[in-house]
């Protein structure tokens, strides 16, 4: 028989197991900060500005310029999402693929090789960071299921 102690001790393992290492945890919110103020300053804010360069890239892909003020808003909310405690991994598997769609579209109609570099690097850092939060998205799912 298994006493009540042995029971709770259990539990506080399989709790702890369950976090990421505390080392894990500082570093994914390091990047996640840092990836945020990047996104906000040098993606979102001048698309949903309306900078010059946004504007002609956008023209470029000839979906109009909603799709500029589309990828904007998701972007920045994607950048928020990474600073939302609960929404930190949802967000960043978000922008891994808006990364992608913007890897594909570097490649196939700007053919911009070297921004496509950068693209799916930041796709592949998303993904880094949505597998570390794995267990968020899964919680998060569980909550919405119920």
């Amino acid at each position: 028989m298994i006493t009540t102690t042995a029971r709770v001790t259990a539990a506080r393992l399989a709790i702890r197991e369950a976090r990421p290492r505390r080392l894990t945890s500082m570093l994914l919110w390091a990047a996640q900060i840092l990836l945020a103020w990047i996104f906000v300053t040098t993606a979102a804010l001048p698309k949903l500005g309306g900078n010059h360069f946004s504007v002609q890239e956008f023209g470029q892909i000839g979906a109009g310029q909603w799709l500029r003020s589309f990828v904007g808003t998701a972007e920045l909310a994607g950048a928020i999402g990474l600073l939302t405690p609960w929404l930190a991994g949802l967000a960043a598997a978000g922008l891994a693929a808006d990364m992608f769609g913007a890897t594909v579209i570097n490649v196939t109609v700007l053919h911009w090789y070297g921004m496509a570099v950068m693209t799916v690097l930041l796709c592949a850092v998303f993904v880094l960071l949505a597998y570390g939060r794995q267990q968020q998205i899964k919680g998060l799912w569980a909550a919405i299921r119920r």
